[in-house]
C-alpha cells in the first residue's frame, strides 16, 4: 500500500453541535515530514486525537497502514502529545524501561546514546530537570521507536532556540526512510527547513496541501509568508 494515511468524509461534532472537523479528506504517504498547519481552532488536534484513536468520529473513517485506528495502527504509530503525560517521580530510566516493554520497536540503546549525548543522566527524576529537558527527554522515548508514523504535537513549543535545533536535528535523524513524520506546530519559521509538505486546515476543512518545493517555486514564498498570506495572520 502507498498511501500511509488516508482520511475519508472525516467529520468530528462535539456537545453543543461544534464542528471540528468537517469532511476533511486527504491522504499522506510514505517518508516526509509533514507540517499539520492551521489556527487556533483549526482542528488540528482533534485530527491527531483521531489519528491516534483517543477520540471516535462523528462520521467518515481513518485508515492508517489499511487499518482503523486501534491496537494494529497504535503498534505503528509513535506519538508525542502537546503535554506530557509522564509522572514527575519516573526517573529517566524508568522510562526506558516503560517504553521497552510497552512497544517492539522501543530501541534502548538508541535512547541511551541520545541521553548520553545531552549529558541527561538515566538516574535522573523528571521533576528535577528543566521544561526543555523534559521535553528534549520526552522527544527522545517517542523517536527511539521504530515507528512508521510519528505523530508529533507541539514538539518545539515552549523551549529556547538551542533546544528548538536540537529537536528538529533528533526528528530529522532518527526516522527511517519510509516512516513519515507529522509535526503541528505554530513555529512555522522555525521547522520549515525539516519539511517536505505541509497540510493547511481551517475550521475543520482542508485548505491546501502541498510540497514545500512547489509552494516556493509557486508563490515564490516561504512557507511561513504564505501561511499567513492564506489566514491572514
Amino acid at each position: 500500500m502507498s498511501e500511509l494515511v488516508e482520511i475519508r468524509n472525516l467529520t468530528k461534532i462535539y456537545e453543543k453541535k461544534k464542528v471540528a472537523l468537517d469532511h476533511l479528506n486527504l491522504t499522506i504517504g510514505r517518508g516526509k515530514i509533514i507540517g499539520l498547519l492551521g489556527p487556533n481552532g483549526s482542528g488540528k488536534t482533534t485530527m491527531i486525537k483521531l489519528l491516534n484513536g483517543l477520540l471516535v468520529a462523528s462520521e467518515g473513517e481513518v485508515l492508517i497502514n489499511g487499518k482503523a485506528p486501534g491496537p494494529e495502527s497504535k503498534s505503528i504509530v509513535s506519538y508525542l502529545p502537546e503535554r506530557t503525560y509522564f509522572q514527575n517521580s519516573m526517573k529517566v530510566k524508568e522510562l526506558i524501561a516503560y517504553f521497552s516493554d510497552f512497544y517492539q520497536d522501543f530501541r534502548p540503546e538508541r535512547a541511551k546514546q541520545m541521553l548520553a549525548g545531552l549529558n541527561i543522566s538515566e538516574d535522573a527524576r523528571l521533576k528535577t530537570l528543566s521544561k526543555g529537558t523534559r521535553e528534549k527527554v520526552q522527544l527522545i522515548m517517542v523517536m527511539s521507536r521504530n515507528a512508521q508514523l510519528y505523530i508529533l504535537d507541539e514538539p518545539i513549543a515552549g523551549v529556547d532556540p538551542a533546544a528548538r535545533d536540537y529537536i528538529l536535528k533528533t526528528i530529522i535523524t532518527n526516522y527511517n526512510e519510509n516512516a513519515t513524520v507529522i509535526i503541528s506546530t505554530h513555529l512555522i519559521s522555525d521547522i520549515e527547513r525539516v519539511l517536505d509538505e505541509v497540510i493547511f486546515i481551517r475550521d475543520g476543512r482542508l485548505i491546501l496541501q502541498e510540497t514545500v518545493e512547489e509552494i516556493r517555486e509557486k508563490k515564490g514564498k516561504s512557507v511561513d509568508a504564505y501561511f499567513r498570506e492564506v489566514f491572514a495572520c
